[in-house]
């Protein structure tokens, strides 16, 4: 999970260094900038991403140690299998209540 949580610190720096504004005074062309506005809009939305995974993988983090129920599903209150919590650590549901 540590892993997990610095490759994403790791990918928030750079979808924020690629989100920045595009300058209007740059002469780049028309089109170049619609596609570096849209480029700009891909980052923005991965960086809310990475930043909402990274901040459950951290609750979860935390939970390991001081939460009784960690690794229980919190829908059918079932072991949730260990390949998942090593795939999805911060996930509080197992697959087939995840799926329902």
């Amino acid at each position: 999970m540590v892993t997990q949580i610095d490759g994403l610190r790791y990918e928030i720096e750079v979808h924020r260094a690629s989100s920045m504004p595009v300058e209007p005074d740059v002469a780049i062309g028309r089109l170049t900038r619609m596609d570096a506005i849209g480029a700009k809009h891909i980052s923005e939305a991965s960086l809310a991403s990475a930043r909402n995974r990274l901040a459950r993988l951290e609750r979860a983090l935390r939970r390991i140690d001081t939460d009784p129920d960690f690794g229980l599903c919190s829908g059918c209150e079932e072991p949730i299998p260990l390949k998942r919590l090593i795939v999805m650590p911060e996930s509080p549901l197992c697959v087939r209540c995840a799926e329902g």
